[in-house]
């Protein structure tokens, strides 16, 4: 008797489109840190609690991009929704209730609508890639 010569049992997803969702996550998650360093540079690095976690947050937010593409985990697409997440919380809190020095209404400026369109991907893109990656 032959082997099956058709498409074996339904996977979540080829690893090609997995990948091509890796990829936009881990470029996502890049552009929110440059932002953020941007800002920090021209700034928020004053900022006493603010400051510092704008640094934190760049520097965080491109170790988890690498991590994104070169650990094929599950682990860096969880980070990528949470950083994503986190990241845009803080955003509406600081123009909504106010975060740590930093309140007053949301400004939509160039910088924080490219921020706030990365981190939305940022989620997005790290979500499908995680069901769409085939289980190990």
């Amino acid at each position: 008797m032959d082997a099956p010569t058709g498409p074996g049992p339904a996977t979540r997803g080829t690893p090609s489109v997995a990948w091509v969702w890796r990829s936009l996550a881990a470029v996502s998650v890049a552009v929110s840190a440059v932002v953020h360093l941007v800002l920090w540079s021209d700034g928020y690095r004053d900022l006493d609690v603010v400051g510092p976690l704008f640094l934190l947050n760049a520097v965080g937010g491109f170790a988890l991009a690498v991590l994104l593409v070169v650990w094929r985990h599950w682990l860096p697409l969880v980070g990528g929704i949470a950083f994503g997440a986190l990241t845009l919380l803080a955003f509406v809190a600081s123009g909504t209730v106010g975060f740590f020095d930093v309140s007053g209404p949301l400004m939509f400026g160039r910088n924080e609508t490219i921020a706030a369109v990365a981190e939305v991907l940022a989620v997005v893109a790290s979500t499908v890639a995680l069901l769409r990656e085939p289980s190990r």
